[in-house]
């Protein structure tokens, strides 16, 4: 069995949010504890991870460094983030299987996953990402290029195109460590936005890529049989909030767009988990399971968290 492990951003920060380099590692050792205890039951693993904290920090320093050198572009940024992570991912993987007397070889791929240049979303960009600043510490980085918006009372706030991925172009290299038995971390923040011109050349862009919709594409261009993806809850709710509030079990995939569309997910949260659950088992026929780390054993077996099928 193959799997596909998702891991939000947030897995890798302390129960703070806060992602110094040891709340980081320390996060890193218990997300890759459940993830040893799947390659011990044989299952074939390939990881991949949110990186928004991580490139929150990348962009603080951009912003207080810019009137002292060019700020570093978002392409740069994602990759940066999907090697520092990699590496501590691989450690505490391997780590946590030598407590298991297993060993099992890793590989950090840095991603690329290909975006159409036309897309609308780098004409009218809407995605809010970084912090907010006031107007004076805006203006610099205005100055480099970057589009910022006055967001009220909070400050300004920094805008990017979110373009749909659509092809994970290094998949053939997931691939060939997958078959050569490593468990490979690929595609970390969606994949680095990459646009391809007309003479086939490629290039980074200054966009960011959905997570949880990177994490799908991969999972159908490697094959996988489960995609899991992992959250800090059990499982996905009905009428969260409410008194009515309900765990979701089994369900179809046509049942679990009915849900989304009476509006049960929240567009900032489990939105985009469920959509990607929704389309990876459309485009495969096959399984994918939201729920917590604890409980990620559990989910490939069938046992524990929101499981999508297609009927």
């Amino acid at each position: 069995m193959r799997v596909l492990l998702a891991l939000g951003g947030n897995a890798m920060t302390n129960a703070d949010g806060r992602a110094r380099s040891e709340d980081q590692i320390s996060a890193a050792e218990i997300a890759m504890d459940a993830v040893a205890d799947l390659v011990v039951s044989g299952v074939d693993v390939v990881l991949t991870h949110g990186n928004g904290p991580q490139v929150g920090n990348l962009l603080v320093k951009n912003e207080l460094a810019a009137a002292v050198v060019p700020p570093v572009p978002l392409d740069w940024c994602g990759a940066q983030t999907q090697a520092t992570l990699g590496n501590v991912l691989m450690n505490a993987l391997d780590a946590a299987l030598a407590r298991r007397d297993t060993a099992r070889p890793s590989a950090a791929l840095v991603t690329r996953t290909l975006v159409d240049a036309d897309d609308p979303g780098f004409t009218h960009p809407t995605k809010p990402i970084g912090r907010y600043v006031s107007a004076d510490d805006a203006l610099p980085m205005i100055a480099h290029g970057e589009i910022w918006e006055d967001r009220g009372e909070k400050g300004w706030r920094r805008l990017v195109a979110c373009p749909e991925p659509l092809e994970v172009i290094d998949a053939p290299a997931v691939l060939a460590l997958i078959e050569a038995g490593f468990v490979v971390i690929a595609n970390g923040g969606g994949g680095i936005p990459t646009v391809r011109d007309d003479a086939g050349v490629l290039r980074g862009v200054e966009a960011v890529i959905d997570k949880d919709l990177g994490a799908a594409l991969l999972a159908r261009s490697v094959d996988v049989d489960i995609l899991v993806v992992a959250t800090d809850v059990p499982h996905a709710i009905l009428g969260y909030g409410t008194p009515e509030a309900a765990p979701i079990g089994r369900v179809t995939v046509a049942q679990m767009r009915d849900h989304a569309a009476q509006g049960h997910f929240a567009s900032g949260s489990m939105g985009p988990k469920v959509d990607a659950a929704c389309r990876f088992v459309e485009d495969t026929g096959n399984t994918c399971v939201i729920t917590d780390l604890a409980s990620i054993l559990a989910a490939v077996r069938g046992e524990a968290g929101t499981i999508v099928s297609a009927n």
